[in-house]
């Protein structure tokens, strides 16, 4: 597969971060990234604010 990532290339990814992090660390790397994707879903999924001065379909009249 091109551009893609398959379970042997996870595996290594995998290995590294246990070699780099150790094991203790695992667990708070988990959650800040968990913590980190759910922060992302929640903002993009907000409903957009708009200005409560315009009213949609108003048009003024000089």
């Amino acid at each position: 597969m091109i551009g893609g990532i398959g379970m042997p290339e996870l595996i290594i990814i995998l290995v590294i971060i246990l070699i780099i992090f150790g094991a203790g660390k695992l667990p708070e790397i988990g959650a800040g990234l968990g913590k980190g994707i759910k922060n992302f879903k929640k903002a993009t999924k907000e409903p957009v604010i708009e200005d409560k001065d315009e009213e949609p379909g108003k048009i003024e009249k000089d």
